[in-house]
């Protein structure tokens, strides 16, 4: 499974408003599509996740920071004081933590974030509303911090159909 799934294609269209070279933080990393991706655009990453066994063969990489971290168990931001030139988050939300998010963007850095939508219960998983964005949550996340450069709200049918709500914005 390791780098078998493709990087989400919103982020791949946005990929290029991280500033080059800069490092890039992979929330809620997963199995690493983004973290790959990034790294074969020449960044380093580092990847969070809660089980990190998707990432092992990333081990090796010098540029690859990996950590385990239980992102929702109370515990301070992680990254708190530090800033990184992109921040990508996919199908993954945990409120208490979005405004850490987006205050980790560096200035000139970019925030790459795209997950389940309210209304995607109709399709399925994630149907409980704790996982799903509200309407202009994102817009609302980043108002006054960043600059939007793309949003969209809508119904997808790719990969699968499923509502989602995703963002591309950056810091002055």
């Amino acid at each position: 499974m390791h780098g078998n799934t493709p990087p989400s294609d919103w982020i791949a269209r946005y990929a290029t408003l991280v500033p080059d070279g800069g490092t890039v933080l992979d929330v809620a990393a997963g199995s690493g599509r983004h973290t790959r991706l990034f790294r074969r655009l020449g960044h380093p990453v580092v990847a969070i996740d809660i089980d990190p066994a998707g990432l092992a063969d990333l081990a090796g990489d010098p540029d690859v920071e990996i950590l385990r971290h239980d992102l929702e168990d109370g515990s301070p931001w992680p990254f708190a004081g530090r800033l990184f030139a992109g921040v990508v988050v996919t199908n993954y939300l945990w409120r208490p933590i979005l405004p850490d998010i987006v205050a980790s963007v560096a200035p000139g850095g970019a925030l790459l974030y795209e997950t389940f939508a309210a209304g995607n219960e109709r399709f399925g998983k994630p149907g409980n509303p704790d996982f799903l964005l509200k309407p202009g949550e994102l817009l609302e996340a980043v108002q006054g911090r960043l600059r939007v450069v793309a949003y969209e709200d809508i119904e997808v049918a790719m990969p699968r159909p499923a509502m989602v709500q995703r963002i591309a914005a950056v810091r002055a």
